[in-house]
């Protein structure tokens, strides 16, 4: 196959199906079972679902690659009130106020599908309720890839991809163990009136793995690689998943256990099992406790740790502190100082290292607060508002207060997913498929987007979405790297860079390490 060529790869030669028939899809176990037939709850009825049917009807079809390797997944018995467990940077933690979880109670944590994965397996506390590259790939070396999360489904880099040794399983799961990349496969939208005709085409795939399929530029399914995110803090959330694509986390719940878990279509989650895993990820709270250099993030009046981060939820409600409409703060002014948690540190007096790092974070807190930041070229801020230049801080995106997510959906482009002669100097995106897309009509007609990753844009159709995903929350950040949606920055200094140059901040070197600091005791 010529590099770049539009075609049906060899391994979906006999999973192709045509443009008009998405809407007839069939599971190998008999007719779909879509969510909505699966009583899910939804927040947001707005949000469509068409993209669902195809992925999950893929991932069914990929049940003919059998997995030979059925290793065991230890998990503990009980989640207790307060757990601290070690990370790179001291310890991170998680709180749950309503009391400890018996995990043979909890749907969260049983196996629910065909490949011996429960929710666990892509969600583990120590890493901040997601997945380290540094931790799958001591989990990769410990079970010789048996652990339930090296499975052909999603943790490989295509399901037919060979695992018959360790070497081969190494090089098969390389972007799970590298960069604790999942495989996510969708399908390029249909919209269905009433909503917009789909805008783009996809005229060019550079996919080193051949896993994505196109029957035309038009129609297919496209694999992407993304972070898994973490399944804590969600009383916060203002957007599910990177792409905002579920409309509720009873929803998201069923998804997962069809396509990562593989689940039996015919036997879907109970609305028990569903209430039970979104009660578990709603309930718990999780950040950095302890730092090795800082100590506890809770003393001398700091409001570091979970404990403090739960009575936050009280104060939430969507639209918090949003810097573009006053209606959806409720008439409060947007307050750039989004961190007020290391505030008591900043006149800390003392020569020792514990101090002097203690006041590195505090100086970082107010780098993040008060930097200025010329916001330009990001869609969905600069395109929407139509003004070329805004006047910004890192508040800008990242306004829910103590939390630092965006408080109402906004899903942003700022070139984390841009390749080709765009890609971004302190970002590593090699290893990544590179899809290029032209817009066929729309505002933007004409114009071609080199990406690694479609973005929103798969799930409206819209070309102004291309590229766009939201922020995730940046609390318990120290144990979950790399960093970004397709995990382009191994560290925080290589995100901190990235900003640095991607806005022509013009940090000093005090200022970075500063903030790296104060990022790693969230």
């Amino acid at each position: 196959m010529k590099k770049g060529a539009i075609a049906a790869f060899s391994l979906f030669e006999t999973l192709r199906f045509p443009v008009a028939g998405l809407a007839l899809i069939f599971f190998l176990d008999g007719p779909p079972q879509p969510a909505s037939a699966q009583t899910a709850k939804s927040d947001d009825p707005a949000q469509s679902r068409a993209w669902a049917p195809a992925a999950i009807e893929q991932a069914q079809k990929m049940r003919k690659f059998k997995d030979a390797d059925r290793g065991s997944q230890l998990t503990p018995g009980i989640i207790p009130r307060f757990e601290a467990d070690d990370d790179p940077s001291g310890r991170m933690a998680t709180f749950q106020p309503g009391g400890p979880t018996f995990t043979p109670l909890n749907a969260f944590f049983q196996n629910l599908g065909t490949n011996g994965r429960t929710c666990f397996s892509c969600h583990q506390p120590q890493e901040g309720w997601t997945v380290s590259s540094a931790g799958v790939s001591a989990r990769f070396e410990a079970s010789g890839g048996t652990d339930p999360i090296f499975r052909l489904i999603d943790g490989a880099t295509c399901p037919s991809d060979n695992v018959k040794t360790l070497a081969d399983k190494r090089e098969a799961y390389k972007l799970l163990i590298a960069k604790g990349l999942i495989r996510i496969g969708l399908p390029i939208p249909m919209p269905m009136p009433p909503a917009p005709p789909l805008q783009f085409e996809v005229t060019k795939v550079d996919d080193p793995y051949h896993c994505t399929t196109l029957t035309s530029p038009t129609a297919g399914m496209l694999s992407m690689y993304r972070r898994p995110l973490p399944s804590t803090n969600l009383g916060f959330l203002s957007t599910i998943m990177f792409d905002g694509r579920e409309p509720s986390l009873q929803s998201q719940a069923i998804d997962a256990t069809l396509t990562h878990a593989q689940g039996d279509p015919n036997h879907p989650l109970t609305v028990e099992q569903q209430d039970q895993i979104v009660a578990f990820e709603k309930g718990i709270f999780t950040t950095q406790d302890f730092d090795n250099a800082a100590h506890n993030l809770h003393a001398r009046n700091a409001m570091g740790g979970p404990v403090a981060l739960a009575a936050e939820l009280s104060k939430f409600f969507i639209g918090i502190n949003d810097p573009i409409d006053p209606k959806f703060r409720k008439g409060e002014p947007f307050d750039p100082n989004i961190f007020d948690l290391y505030k008591p540190w900043q006149n800390l007096r003392g020569e020792d290292g514990k101090t002097q790092y203690r006041l590195s974070v505090a100086r970082g807190e107010e780098v993040f607060n008060t930097t200025n930041i010329n916001i330009t070229g990001v869609a969905g801020l600069n395109d929407d508002l139509n003004m070329p230049s805004i006047a910004g801080f890192c508040g800008t995106c990242h306004d829910t207060p103590n939390v630092g997510n965006h408080s109402v959906k906004a899903p942003l482009n700022i070139g984390i997913a841009d390749a080709g002669a765009k890609s971004p100097p302190a970002l590593d995106i090699s290893g990544l498929p590179v899809f290029t897309l032209k817009c066929t009509q729309g505002p933007l007609a004409g114009q071609i987007f080199v990406v690694t990753d479609p973005g929103r844009a798969l799930i409206s159709g819209q070309c102004k979405d291309i590229g766009r995903v939201k922020g995730p929350i940046l609390r318990g950040l120290a144990a979950r790297a790399p960093y970004f949606h397709n995990g382009s920055a191994a560290t925080l200094f290589d995100a901190v860079n990235f900003y640095d140059q991607r806005f022509s901040i013009g940090f000093t070197d005090q200022q970075k390490e500063d903030l790296v600091n104060f990022l790693k005791t969230l």
